[in-house]
């Protein structure tokens, strides 16, 4: 898929970071030397490769050079503490690290054992080096099922597992994603979520490659360094979470700067993942960003990850759905816990089929045993479909909590609190209880100088839930962890909770 598009556009810009560019001819290139720099530093097929850099262009010759070598890509998230590394090193099995060198310490106190090769945003770095001084090489030849890539959930509710997934199935992910959301060759996506992440790697960064459109790159996303990146590189597409685009309207408040100020004429698709966004969040960002080209896209990273989408014409008339049906290419259905197709407004789990699904959990056939129905993978996450055939995210099933006999969907809860003025952030959880099974438990982020009590939170709910949906503990904290993607973990508050 590469070389077709290096071949058909060797002179157009594949790659842009700063204020340095590289046509497709000259990464092609790269990608071949890199090859030769991997096997010379003992890859060979079958064999991977740890990546854990910021978005430079580091990342994206290794990773080019790995596939070329025959060998598996292994991103690592570059936020994990060194136990966080330390686990996915070993359990991935990667015989060779490459790491940006702000991280290297971090890298190699956690996996001393494996050889990490550095990589600078000016490409100075050792591994950047070996690159520079390699011969072009061809590579191996692969097969389409072999294993490009092991991409680690994101942990939300146990310890990231690490999905399989083949070079047929990423590529596949490229063509339906760029179908999705009309993707041309045109484009230039700026990726400034994390590209280790599986939305940007996969769904992005390989569409451009797939369209021969060209990635630009920000080292960080900053909400200002954002929209001045978008101006300065005339961007026309991106893709982050809700606070992404909420977060630059919070800091241009507080900062005094008129958001009219950045020219963001050029782009053309907004996108976002993650979490669904309510009417009025959608109308606030339309006018901000004076676009009404959002999408919303919902997806596994066991899918690849493809999944759903919420088109622009039903942001506002069906905000909070993930859109009516499946991607171009994906089916979904919604199966009751009893195994019967739910009716409308009746809540089950969400099941999707693809052929972009993985090929399976490393190391853990019993869970990937688990994941699937036959064809079908079992999401995890309870929807309701409407008279309509829109799809509404209830909750995770695991995040079910069960109080006195009544099913309580936390996310129902949390919208509630947010509602309230002194609450900023909040995530509903539950400790064991002798009598009720469980017991709910809020815990919130107050609003900037406010301070928040139980008794009136309860107050304040009495009127918006039943009375068994009611919080009956109120915890409060400086932030409530999140991932990179910008999902709730909570299963580290569960963890604080029974501790």
């Amino acid at each position: 898929m590469f070389e077709s598009t290096a071949h058909k556009f060797p002179h157009k810009e594949a790659l842009v970071f700063a204020d340095t560019a590289a046509t497709y001819a000259e990464l092609l290139e790269a990608s071949k030397k890199s090859a030769a720099a991997l096997r010379d530093a003992g890859v060979a097929k079958g064999s991977r490769v740890g990546v854990m850099t910021f978005n430079t262009p580091g990342f994206v010759v290794a990773a080019l050079g790995i596939w070329r070598a025959g060998a598996t890509l292994v991103p690592i998230n570059h936020k994990l503490s060194g136990t966080e590394v330390a686990y996915l090193a070993e359990h991935s099995g990667i015989s060779l690290g490459i790491v940006s060198e702000e991280l290297a310490a971090t890298a190699s106190e956690a996996a001393p054992e494996i050889d990490w090769l550095t990589t600078n945003d000016d490409l100075t770095g050792s591994f950047d080096a070996a690159v520079g001084q390699a011969p072009a090489w061809e590579g191996v030849a692969v097969s389409e099922e072999d294993v490009a890539q092991i991409l680690y959930t994101s942990g939300t509710v146990s310890r990231p597992k690490g999905c399989m997934h083949s070079h047929r199935g990423l590529a596949t992910v490229a063509a339906y994603t760029s179908a999705t959301v009309g993707l041309r060759r045109e484009d230039r996506f700026l990726i400034a979520m994390p590209i280790w992440h599986s939305s940007p790697l996969n769904n992005w960064f390989l569409s451009m490659l797939f369209m021969g459109g060209t990635t630009v790159l920000l080292k960080e996303y900053h909400p200002i360094e954002f929209l001045t990146t978008v101006q300065e590189h005339r961007t026309t597409a991106f893709f982050g979470a809700p606070i992404a685009y909420l977060a630059p309207l919070q800091v241009a408040k507080a900062q005094g700067i008129d958001l009219s100020e950045f020219d963001l004429s050029s782009m053309r698709v907004w996108t976002y993942g993650g979490a669904p966004m309510g009417a009025d969040t959608v109308r606030t960002l339309q006018a901000a960003y004076g676009s009404e080209n959002f999408y919303q896209v919902y997806g596994m990273t066991e899918m690849g990850p493809v999944g759903t989408a919420l088109y622009p014409e039903e942001q506002v008339k069906k905000a909070g759905a993930i859109g009516a049906g499946g991607m171009p290419g994906v089916d979904v259905r919604v199966m009751t816990l009893g195994g019967e197709p739910a009716l409308p407004g009746q809540v089950g789990e969400l099941w999707m089929r693809s052929d972009t699904r993985m090929l399976g959990y490393l190391g853990d056939p019993e869970a990937t045993e688990a994941a699937f129905e036959g064809e079908w993978y079992r999401t995890g996450d309870l929807a309701r479909v409407d008279e309509d055939g829109y799809l509404f995210i209830v909750d995770r099933l695991k995040d079910i909590i069960i109080t006195g006999g009544e099913n309580v969907f936390s996310p129902e809860v949390e919208e509630a609190l947010l509602q309230h003025p002194k609450i900023a952030d909040a995530a509903v959880v539950s400790r064991p209880h002798p009598d009720w099974g469980e017991t709910i438990v809020a815990v919130v982020v107050p609003a900037e100088g406010a301070s928040v009590e139980l008794a009136e939170v309860q107050e304040f709910l009495s009127s918006r839930l039943a009375k068994y949906k009611i919080p009956r503990e109120l915890l409060t904290r400086e932030a409530l962890p999140r991932n990179a993607s910008g999902k709730l973990t909570k299963h580290v508050l569960r963890e604080e909770l029974a501790g």
